[in-house]
């Protein structure tokens, strides 16, 4: 498994990525002993960057996150973990959370990026891993309060960065245009970027893409399958797309796109991981692994060719935007991508 730097940064990235959101009970139960080893196939496969947040089943994910990496050599692994959602007690709990974690609702979540609110977080976020440090650290989802974010949230980051408490730091959202400022305005020196760069929507190249290289900063792609819609060899009918059932022409798109995959000699699901790394800024792809089959169904479709004819047909059939960059203008060639410092020592950190 290939590691790719964050750009001015000593934090280095697996291009592929083990998301914890979904052993945070998101939907529904995993048990214990799936989240335990999925996380140990995602070891096993060379995965070393691990990505959770408080949000995550109300301080779950990050519990089962930490317990399964304490043991671990800690340099050879990255964790990133987010803040701007506080886990408060909640007065009037109902039983469950209403936020799409099948967990408890002791706590709810209060939107907090003050500097004492980033503090008290990756405070409470260390405590709930047990680790000594984060790698990198989000703002998350951040959508409505800007100001705050980059007037207090993000300052506070950049000194903890720049204390070597942290690695990196950056922010995190499902809408692109405002990352853009982040890479622009701020001292992030990531995004991660979920859902606006997929073979179904290339909107990131409006704004956060060229941002990003404009100021050689880099960008981690999440929510690749579009919530599911592009996940099967054969789109169908009923699959979610953004969170919701996808319309029929999304469903029609994406069928047309996966026959010119079948074409090529691969599927859908690879492709829609390959995509991303047609834009030199985009180091790592993470996915949400809820079991190690799961797990090893990634990193299998993570492995597969991908043929680079097949982004050019697709651009020729309208079914790409045609300013996706080819393999020659993006350089991504492993090795030498424009700004990304490529290893491969096995070493996370």
């Amino acid at each position: 498994m290939q590691h790719r730097n964050i750009t001015n940064t000593t934090v280095d990235v697996t291009e592929l990525g083990f998301g914890a959101s979904v052993i945070g009970n998101l939907y529904r139960v995993t048990p214990v002993q799936d989240a335990a080893a999925a996380i140990e196939a995602a070891w096993d496969s060379g995965i070393r960057y691990f990505d959770t947040a408080p949000h995550y089943g109300l301080g779950l994910s990050e519990r089962r996150l930490g317990a399964a990496l304490r043991d671990r050599p800690r340099k050879q692994y990255v964790v990133s973990s987010k803040v701007g959602r506080l886990l408060v007690p909640n007065e009037r709990p109902r039983g469950v959370d209403s936020e799409g974690f099948v967990v408890r609702d002791d706590l709810r979540r209060r939107w907090d990026f003050s500097r004492d609110g980033v503090l008290r977080s990756i405070d409470a976020t260390l405590e709930r891993t047990g680790l000594d440090r984060l790698d990198i650290v989000y703002l998350h989802d951040p959508d409505d309060h800007w100001q705050q974010a980059a007037d207090e949230a993000m300052p506070a980051l950049a000194d903890l960065r720049d204390q070597g408490v942290i690695g990196a730091i950056g922010a995190g959202m499902n809408q692109s245009a405002m990352l853009a400022r982040f890479l622009r305005e701020t001292a992030a020196d990531v995004v991660m970027l979920a859902g606006r760069y997929t073979l179904l929507d290339q909107s990131a190249l409006d704004d956060v893409l060229p941002a990003a290289r404009e100021h050689g900063k880099t960008v981690v792609a999440v929510g690749v399958f579009n919530s599911g819609l592009l996940s099967e060899d054969r789109p169908r009918a009923g699959m979610k797309y953004d969170y919701k059932d996808a319309p029929p022409e999304l469903v029609a798109r994406a069928l047309a796109i996966a026959e010119v995959c079948e074409r090529h000699g691969t599927t859908l699901p690879a492709a829609a991981i390959a995509f991303p790394f047609s834009h030199p800024s985009i180091i790592s792809v993470t996915l949400g692994m809820r079991n190690q089959e799961q797990v090893r169904r990634n990193v299998e479709l993570h492995g597969r060719h991908v043929p680079e004819v097949l982004w050019d047909d697709l651009r020729t059939q309208g079914l790409i935007r045609p300013d996706v960059p080819t393999r020659s203008s993006a350089e991504n060639t492993p090795g030498e991508t424009e700004g990304v410092r490529v290893v491969s020592d096995g070493q996370g950190h």
